[in-house]
């Protein structure tokens, strides 16, 4: 049985200069519902940890610190939190967004107290540019109807279906599925912990959305879904497509738009195979064809031919006079 509270799961690591606004932003709500903070703190090598103990210093009954002393990394971190969480309701902020209502966690929790039929609830959300602090909306969001949600949250394309810094789901719920579904709640096969949650929680029940932007979503520098090498970023997306495939076979989903979806997501993989220059992801991008039984369009046969021997070499170095060029010609900030 969990508590009458919501529990606010923040991963963190090396983000001294971001966690203090993280940790107000949470700190500034006004809630019915009392709120705990379950800062998973991963190993930092700067001053972040420093800084969650000045804040559990002033909040010593709301603020919990899981200090790693090594990097698990973001996943093992998150759901590490989650098991730790004692509250009947979960939401997380990670250590470099921040919650720009102070009334989100009210609206959210409401919603789902008059709605047991309700798993999660989320909320629009902006783009928030750290090197120039301008803060920029999205295009408009259309919930999928209940029929279409499953699909539409394994297909995340510039906005996710769901994105889970702005939600505020049932820790019962979760907990059931990570015991009934434990394969995919698995940080050592997949990289990623917000498709998973959001996915079995729309199954479960009812998804509800306040068409009002509650965050601040960090953008500008080398995240989890944006690491600064092509081949991280190779490894990163190759490892969600699985992800999304294996729920999709696991659940049968299907549709064409998914089918496209798969084709998308092969045509990104084999660009940062391009990109990188290394045969070994070109290798493994048609090994994940192959796997996924992906169709090949249009996109994915050029990318195959800018990748035949004797054909490479000549393409990226076009490829790098075209983006000095771009970036010579751009006005300067």
């Amino acid at each position: 049985m969990y508590s009458e509270l919501i529990s606010v799961i923040v991963c963190t690591y090396n983000q001294q200069d971001t966690i203090g606004r993280t940790l107000d932003s949470i700190l500034m709500q006004k809630c019915h519902l009392p709120i705990e903070i379950v800062i998973g703190e991963d190993g930092s090598t700067d001053g972040t940890l420093a800084v969650c103990q000045q804040y559990q210093q002033q909040q010593p009954d709301t603020i919990r610190i899981l200090a790693n002393k090594s990097n698990k990394g973001f996943v093992a971190n998150y759901f590490d939190c989650l098991r730790a969480c004692r509250g009947k309701y979960v939401a997380d902020c990670s250590g470099d967004d921040f919650w720009t209502d102070e009334a989100k966690l009210e609206a959210e929790s409401l919603i789902l107290e008059k709605n047991a039929n309700v798993g999660i609830v989320h909320t629009d959300w902006q783009r928030y540019n750290e090197q120039t602090g301008e803060m920029s909306s999205l295009p408009t969001y259309l919930p999928p109807r209940r029929e279409e949600m499953l699909a539409d949250i394994l297909m995340p394309r510039e906005r996710p279906a769901i994105h889970l810094c702005t939600s505020l789901y049932r820790n019962d719920w979760i907990r059931q599925a990570m015991k009934e579904w434990p394969q995919f709640f698995d940080p050592d096969k997949y990289r990623c912990e917000d498709v998973q949650i959001s996915f079995f929680l729309a199954r479960m029940g009812d998804v509800a959305y306040i068409d009002h932007p509650t965050l601040a979503y960090s953008c500008g520098g080398s995240t989890i879904s944006n690491p600064d090498s092509e081949e991280k970023q190779f490894r990163f997306w190759a490892n969600v497509t699985r992800l999304s495939f294996d729920l999709a076979q696991a659940f049968h989903i299907t549709s064409k738009q998914l089918d496209n979806f798969f084709q998308a997501r092969l045509h990104k993989l084999l660009m940062h195979a391009f990109r990188s220059g290394k045969p070994s992801l070109r290798a493994e991008a048609l090994h994940t064809q192959k796997e996924m039984g992906i169709a090949d369009n249009r996109q994915t046969l050029l990318a195959k031919v800018f990748m035949l021997p004797g054909i490479w070499p000549l393409m990226r170095s076009v490829r790098k006079v075209h983006v000095r060029n771009k970036n010579a010609s751009s006005p300067q900030s």
